[in-house]
């Protein structure tokens, strides 16, 4: 089985540095000069002429320091969002020669950095790659140095710093021009072992980046920003158009990156500071600068795939028992309810809305940690990493959407999720938050009670007249795992627009999990929103687990 390809949105090339440096010189204050010699009165004396006692002629005064050099910085980035959303939106993206553009995905696969030409080779912990336009990464973006003092260096697009490998046949590197640019980056981090430098975090395609942390492969995606996600008059794919690099001091552990959006609705300023490790955190700080209104404006967005699993049919001939990136979404509201929702492969396009205020938290999760439920040994989906957004400030009134969309392969994104701020973008004022995105493999933290870590459905053959359904849920962590079997642990269930009966809550003693079992009878022709968590004597030991059951 191949690798899943990355979303195919593609880039635009802007030429910024021109802009920074004139807008650098033009505040740059003047450099300080001394003030002119006084002019001599016409009437004044001679001057006295000094005898051998006499103080020493007086030096002149000390000529002012310069003021100190410009440092590049997220200010900077700021100013030409600002700058570039006063104009027009303009594609400034170069053509493709065809040799490239028209590359199949096995063949631009093929093409490879070569690591010995990566950016900061050998000089510290951090090592920057580069991607080769082609494929379905047609836009071009502007990729700039930021030394320790703060000088900008462009870096340059070489072709002779890939090797073109099987698609020599159709693409002769030494035709391609310096100008073509690159289509994203990927950053080099020692994070299983100190003589080789992993992917940590991979910024391609629109505003798609990727992070892991350590033990974790490629699955889930994070995303600059999500605009009119799953409305009538179609999305809008905005796409980060320039890059600046800081080099990081030999034995620094984080590396900052700067970035500018930019789409026809609006442009944005952001900052990236990357911390690797166990769980890798990267700090997001973002200002938009709206050129129009949006319909529905998604921070923080997090794409991911959902195939099928324990809740929904297998697949037709398929040795795997589940295919997902994610299983499921998490969230902790602003009242400090953790909720989550297994995800679905549904028929139809459908939109989840969970509003809230001040919201602590939300997340794509991959919980099923265990090879044998996907005895997938090339794509490892038991190694995806989890996401987690954690609000820095407070977001206000909003809600956070759940987009699922039909799909029947794996190389599909077919699951979407960000939060929808109640407040609207307004053109000209700037629109500012920020924010903590966690990779992880496992937290006791999110949540930090009991959880639910398998949902299965199935009909009852008694009751396929009135389309009833079987639910088991399987509740694990926290406080469960001290608790007997003879604890009156009760499951509290909701139904709308369906009817619970038959319930039952038992610990199994061969791994003790906690298992709720009901019976759901839906109305005809409706569909059911269904709340599940258990507690003991009052006292919540659960997340809460939701779905949306339909016909």
């Amino acid at each position: 089985m191949r690798a899943r390809p990355w979303p195919w949105h593609t880039l635009l090339v802007v030429a910024v540095l021109f802009q920074y440096s004139s807008a650098a010189a033009a505040q740059a204050p003047p450099t300080a000069q001394p003030p002119p010699a006084a002019r001599p009165a016409a009437q004044s004396a001679p001057a006295a002429r000094p005898t051998a006692q006499s103080a020493p002629a007086a030096q002149p005064a000390a000529r002012p320091a310069a003021p100190p050099a410009h440092v590049f910085g997220f200010d900077d980035v700021q100013r030409l969002a600002q700058q570039r959303a006063s104009m027009p939106y303009v594609d400034r993206s170069t053509p493709l020669p065809d040799s490239l553009a028209h590359l199949s995905y096995d063949q631009y696969r093929q093409i490879r950095f070569r690591p010995e030409r990566a950016l900061w080779r050998n000089q510290g912990l951090f090592e920057v790659q580069f991607f080769q336009r082609g494929f379905n990464y047609t836009r071009s973006v502007n990729i700039t140095e930021v030394d320790p003092n703060g000088t900008l260096r462009p870096v340059p697009y070489d072709p002779s710093d890939f090797d073109f490998g099987g698609t020599t046949a159709g693409v002769h590197p030494q035709t391609l021009s310096s100008s073509l640019g690159f289509a994203g980056f990927r950053v080099h981090y020692p994070l299983q072992r100190p003589d080789y430098k992993d992917e940590l975090i991979v910024f391609l395609g629109a505003s798609y980046f990727r992070v892991l942390g350590r033990g974790e492969s490629y699955g889930a995606s994070a995303r600059g920003l999500a605009i009119n996600v799953a409305t009538p008059g179609g999305e809008e794919f905005p796409y980060f158009s320039d890059f600046w690099l800081v080099k990081p001091p030999p034995q620094q552990r984080t590396m900052t990156i700067y970035a500018l959006l930019d789409s026809p609705s609006l442009t944005g300023a952001y900052h990236f500071e990357v911390r690797p490790g166990g769980t890798t955190d990267v700090e997001v700080t973002a200002t938009l600068y709206p050129r129009r209104s949006v319909t529905k404006l998604g921070i923080a967005p997090l794409t991911s795939m959902y195939l099928y699993g324990l809740n929904s049919p297998l697949a037709v001939n398929e040795f795997r028992p589940e295919v997902h990136d994610s299983d499921g979404l998490l969230e902790e509201s602003g009242t400090g309810e953790w909720l989550w929702r297994p995800l679905l492969n549904p028929h139809t396009l459908t939109v989840t809305s969970l509003a809230d205020v001040h919201p602590r938290g939300f997340g794509l999760d991959q919980r099923d940690r265990d090879f044998a439920d996907y005895q997938d040994e090339e794509a490892h989906y038991q190694l995806r990493p989890s996401y987690w957004v954690q609000p820095l400030g407070d977001w206000g009134k909003g809600r956070v959407e759940l987009v699922e969309i039909p799909s029947n392969e794996e190389i599909h994104d077919n699951i979407v999720a960000y939060w929808v701020p109640a407040t609207q973008l307004v053109p000209g004022k700037p629109f500012s938050f920020s924010y903590l995105l966690s990779a992880y493999m496992y937290s006791p933290l999110w949540p930090p009670g009991g959880r639910a870590v398998a949902t299965r459905i199935a009909t009852v053959p008694a009751h396929t007249a009135d389309n009833t359904h079987r639910f088991l849920i399987d509740f694990w962590g926290g406080d469960l795992g001290l608790l007997e079997g003879v604890q009156p642990v009760q499951a509290q269930i909701s139904a709308q627009n369906g009817t619970v009966r038959n319930v039952t809550v038992q610990r199994l003693a061969e791994n003790g999990v906690w298992r709720v079992a009901f019976e759901l009878t839906p109305k005809p022709g409706q569909s059911v929103d269904l709340r599940c968590y258990l507690t003991l004597y009052g006292e919540a030991l659960t997340e809460t687990w939701t779905y949306l059951w339909t016909p």
